[in-house]
């Protein structure tokens, strides 16, 4: 199913490219561009071949890994997929790791709590953090940490180190900000799903069995609950 979806995905975008008015060997050209250059640059883009053939030869490069190249910058698209993704994937991994670590024990907390007003606080805690946008939360992020202009001054607030990641101490710094800018709303997010789903399993039989068995109730809510409820969890993080 997800790769028929893919290859109707990529149809349609193909064939919406060819439909659009204007050519792209023109705007490479420039306005100077003369005929011969035109013809030499649609040639070298295959704007020679009919769609079918056009349609065909990207397919076969892209189940060889090859993306083509970029009419704007001239690079390979694959070389500047990798670029990018050595920056957006720990981004999305940092993210993740903060939004747990805020989602997962303080909804337990708010599951084991039987003090109603606690209990209430941490529900308020959960959807007013949910309800900010991470563009909000960076920015009182940045007046409060960055460099420059934030009151304490610790981490970087933009850019990413030329050298990458071979100075993972200034690398990692500057994914601190944006991390936590989207990793606090992600995370109110699941402490809000933790909590009913921890507080549902925590009154099953497998809890009280565990308890019977010699375990204290935050032991067997910890052990037990948090476990029978880690599926509906999973699909929870995957979506936010």
């Amino acid at each position: 199913l997800c790769v028929g979806g893919l290859v109707g995905c990529g149809r349609r975008v193909f064939g919406r490219l060819r439909v659009v008015r204007g050519d792209v060997a023109a705007e490479v050209a420039g306005t100077n561009g003369t005929a011969e250059r035109l013809t030499s640059l649609g040639a070298q883009m295959g704007r020679d071949k009919s769609c079918a053939a056009q349609y065909g030869d990207w397919v076969l490069g892209l189940l060889h890994g090859d993306l083509g190249t970029s009419v704007v910058s001239g690079k390979a698209v694959s070389a500047q997929v990798s670029s990018r993704a050595s920056v957006t994937f720990p981004l999305i991994v940092l993210s993740l790791l903060i939004a747990l670590a805020i989602g997962l024990p303080l909804g337990c907390a708010a599951a084991l709590t039987r003090n109603v007003r606690l209990r209430g606080v941490f529900h308020a805690a959960a959807i007013v953090a949910g309800a900010f946008p991470a563009l909000w939360v960076v920015l009182l992020l940045i007046l409060l940490f960055s460099k420059g202009i934030g009151l304490m001054g610790l981490l970087p607030s933009q850019g990413f180190p030329d050298a990458g990641w071979a100075a993972p101490l200034s690398a990692m710094a500057a994914l601190v900000l944006p991390a936590l800018a989207t990793g606090i709303p992600a995370g109110a997010s699941i402490m809000r799903y933790t909590r009913p789903a921890v507080g549902d399993m925590a009154s099953s039989h497998a809890v009280a069995m565990a308890m019977a068995c010699g375990m204290t109730r935050p032991q067997a809510v910890l052990r037990v609950a948090l476990s029978l409820a880690t599926p509906p969890l999973v699909s929870v993080t995957g979506l936010t």
